[in-house]
């Protein structure tokens, strides 16, 4: 296994254009890959690879994302923020209660260090993707909690950092 680059915190990113800015305080809580159809067709993509925060951890500190109001896969109204001017996707909110806002990896300044610990809805991935490394994959979005903080606390454990969030 390939040594683990750990990120430098704050956690800064944003738009292409530079009209949006933001800042993460904090670890994230995981990393994944989502290839449910939705994700590649809102990605332009095979998938999208996404930084769950807490919502809290999460700051603007330049421009005002717009938000474009819709309902997930799994019915719960959600939100998805981007910039008004490049549109570009920073991250996404789900009024589900959990307080957690999930970032779009490649709006990261630094990337280098990101890496999936689970892949979800690989039912609807590309037929050429090859997944390698130790990230654990999915038919679709695993529901059973035992095993979802099981895959955040080996995201963490690989990330060196406490397995608690």
């Amino acid at each position: 296994m390939a040594e683990v680059k750990r990120p430098t915190l704050p956690l800064t990113g944003g738009c292409s254009c530079g009209a949006v800015r933001y800042e993460i305080a904090t670890m994230p809580i995981a990393i994944y890959a989502c290839h449910c159809t939705d994700c590649q067709r809102r990605s332009g993509s095979a998938f999208a690879l996404n930084v769950p925060v807490r919502a809290a951890s999460l700051r603007i500190v330049k421009g005002s994302p717009k938000g474009w109001h819709t309902t997930s896969l799994s019915g719960v109204a959600a939100t998805a923020w981007f910039c008004g001017d490049c549109s570009v996707r920073l991250y996404g909110e789900r009024k589900d209660g959990l307080d957690v806002l999930t970032v779009r990896a490649g709006t990261l300044d630094d990337t280098s260090w990101v890496r999936p610990a689970a892949h979800y809805y690989m039912r609807s991935a590309q037929p050429w993707e090859t997944i390698s490394g130790e990230a654990k994959c999915y038919d679709t979005f695993p529901t059973d909690v035992p095993e979802i903080h099981a895959i955040i606390a080996a995201w963490r454990t690989m990330m060196g950092v406490s397995p608690n969030y």
